[in-house]
Order: structure tokens, then sequence, then C-alpha cells
């Protein structure tokens, strides 16, 4: 059997939980937030994703996984990612952790508890996996995924191991 995705009504189901949720976000704090696009076009073992891209903020969510768990992710997820919106808008994501003391508060002000991940049986749940390229320090060899592995090529990042603290470099074919 293949995976099912949730049904239109319920997608508009999401989108206003997302939009009260944002309302009582702006009641509590006292300020407006604008309202927020809301995709249906992540995969892979997240419920949800708040990402900004190109100076755009969206809020996607997990269409086989809110099929599967509907009214957890309902009463879980949104406002887990409506709460990276609204900390993102009073804060900026630079000046605060993705998942710190302000994301926290603002969770349990919103009524509920500041989870950072779901435990779901993720079985029958399409999945996209990243190959693995190998990795050397002074004492080990590791596995960076190829997102890693090509911002370490672009220049934009370098990792370090947490044993020898040395620099990981790629393997020399």
């Amino acid at each position: 059997m293949s995976a099912q995705v949730i049904t239109p009504v319920q997608q508009q189901q999401v989108i206003g939980a997302t939009t009260a949720t944002l309302q009582q976000a702006s009641e509590l704090l006292g300020r407006s937030f604008a309202p927020i696009p809301v995709h249906f076009n992540l995969s892979g073992r997240a419920a949800g994703m708040y990402r900004v891209k190109q100076h755009e903020r969206e809020i996607r969510y997990n269409p086989y996984l809110f099929f599967k768990y509907f009214d957890d992710n309902l009463a879980n997820t949104v406002p887990h990612e409506v709460a990276h919106y609204v900390i993102d808008c009073c804060h900026g994501f630079k000046n605060v952790r993705p998942h710190g003391a302000e994301w926290q508060a603002l969770m349990l002000t919103l009524g509920v508890e500041p989870t950072v991940t779901c435990r779901y049986d993720m079985s029958d749940i399409p999945q996209r996996r990243q190959r693995r390229i190998e990795y050397h320090c002074g004492c080990r060899a590791h596995q960076l995924s190829t997102i890693r592995h090509n911002r370490v090529q672009r220049g934009e990042a370098r990792y370090h191991c947490k044993m020898c603290r040395n620099a990981v470099v790629l393997k020399p074919v």
C-alpha cells in the first residue's frame, strides 16, 4: 500500500489551525503578525518546517505524516512551527536558538509542551535518503551527508571531529 496524504478538507483545517494559532500568539503578545503561506510539500522525517527562503517566510507541513497522525500534528506540530515564525518576527533567528528559551516560553504560553521532535512510526512514509561521503580527521573516518559535503566543497562550512577536534577532510582518492 502506498502512503496517503491529507485531503484538501484536512489541509484547510491545518491552514485554519495555523491561522488560529498565529492569532492566539498575536493576542498573547499584544502585537500582530502577518499571515504566513502554508504548503504541504515537506517530505522525510519532519512533520513540519518553518523556513525563510530568499527573504520569504513559509511553513511547510508533511502531508504523509499529517495523514497518519492528523490530531497529534494539529495539536503539536502546528503550534511548533507557528512559534518558530513568531520568534523569528520578534527576535530574528540569528539572535536566538531555534528551540531556545524564547521559543520554549512561547510554546508554554500557547499551552503546548515545547517538544522538539516527534516519535512516529515512519515505516510507510516516503523518505529521501542522502548519500554519505567519507571524510577523515586525525583519529577516525566520518560520514558526511551530501548537503554537508557540498557546503565544504563550496567553502561555506568546515566540520571538526568532536574527539580530536581536527578538521575533517575529504578522503584522498
